[in-house]
């Protein structure tokens, strides 16, 4: 097995890939700010959503993107690669902002959803039901805003028509699919069970493809890649998607919200289907198994009874099977970079991205 690999520095650098990810979406956003205020249109959606977009995250997907183009180029990408690899990052918005409404999340990156930013603005007029109601309904809309913004910057990012051609189907594949993957975990999560496919299945279009396959694809094809380097790419990705979110899945129960900056207590009021879960219902005893299924979904789930579920995923080996999951995932995608036709200093920054995102706490 090779070892975790050890962070480096070396070319591509991150740091500068993601500072131009962000001048990319300050200057853009900016300018969604004072075209409202030029056409005299409230600008209470536009706020929030700029405070949104901009308040960090990962950045995951555009870094991907923009890697993805290394891997078939020395050259540094063109600003426009970087404004379409930044509106990757507000169609990310878009869904999180739908996952949040769908799954009552009253955090993210530790701040208050924006459905609780917008149920607060109107409170003060409003029942608390009320407040509530209209800031989901609006947070929708937010969300709906956000899927524009990022198609019209992937339409003016400057794209030669050769670029366009070879990247939009990708594009659209990978909005299709991540939609599909959400759908597939919100009608999947009432009735958990021991089925390990559904999970996995989730897991494959909601994370692995459009955090990390598609991503690279689109970056390396718009360098002019052919279909062996994005093989190849797939080969990497898969792999390396499924660990993320085995990960995001452990951390979501036992992970320190101080950290994740959201609640570990979510994902076990709204009930998710994930291979933890299934492991955890498939190993235990029937006393654990009724625990499980009278707290999964359980919308008021109290912390004492949270514990002793995660004292169940613990001694039922749930816990340490997902971890084991994470690792054997993480070597597949590490020794999938041996066959990756690619600049080695890009190599080396692939290897570091597994490592970081499949070891984390946030």
């Amino acid at each position: 097995m090779n070892p975790p690999p050890t962070l480096t520095t070396e070319p591509p650098d991150l740091a500068h890939l993601r500072h131009r990810v962000e001048e990319a979406l300050t200057a853009f956003v900016n300018a969604k700010r004072e075209a409202t205020r030029e056409a005299g249109m409230p600008g209470e959606a536009t706020e929030t959503l700029a405070d949104f977009v901009l308040d960090g995250g990962k950045r995951l997907r555009p870094l991907l993107c923009l890697l993805g183009w290394h891997t078939a180029t020395e050259t540094p990408p063109p600003p426009a690669v970087v404004r379409t690899a930044a509106a990757l990052e507000i169609f990310h918005d878009f869904c999180l902002i739908h996952d949040d409404v769908m799954d009552h999340s009253a955090l993210r990156r530790g701040h208050p959803t924006v459905h609780r930013v917008l149920a607060a603005h109107h409170r003060p007029a409003r029942t608390q039901a009320g407040a509530d109601e209209l800031g989901a309904h609006a947070a929708v809309l937010v969300g709906d805003l956000a899927f524009v913004w990022s198609d019209e910057l992937l339409h003016t990012a400057g794209l030669t028509p050769v670029q366009t051609e070879v990247a939009w189907p990708l594009i659209d594949a990978m909005r299709s699919e991540v939609v599909q993957g959400q759908y597939l975990d919100l009608v999947q999560g009432d009735a958990p069970d021991t089925d390990l496919d559904a999970p996995l299945r989730v897991i494959r279009y909601k994370t692995a493809k459009y955090t990390v396959e598609r991503p690279l694809h689109i970056g390396a094809t718009l360098a002019g890649a052919g279909p062996a380097l994005l093989q190849a790419l797939s080969a990497y990705a898969l792999p390396l998607g499924e660990a993320f979110q085995l990960r995001d899945d452990l951390l979501g129960i036992f992970g320190d919200p101080t950290h994740t900056g959201k609640p570990n207590l979510d994902d076990l009021r709204e009930g998710k289907h994930t291979v933890l879960i299934a492991h955890a219902l498939h190993h235990a005893d029937p006393g654990q198994r009724a625990l499980l299924r009278h707290a999964l979904g359980d919308p008021h789930l109290t912390e004492d009874t949270a514990t002793r579920v995660r004292a169940v995923l613990v001694s039922t080996g749930a816990h340490a099977i997902v971890e084991q999951l994470i690792r054997d995932r993480r070597e597949q995608a590490l020794n999938a970079l041996d066959d990756l036709n690619a600049p080695p200093a890009t190599r080396r920054v692939l290897q570091n991205v597994a490592l970081t995102t499949t070891v984390r706490q946030s």
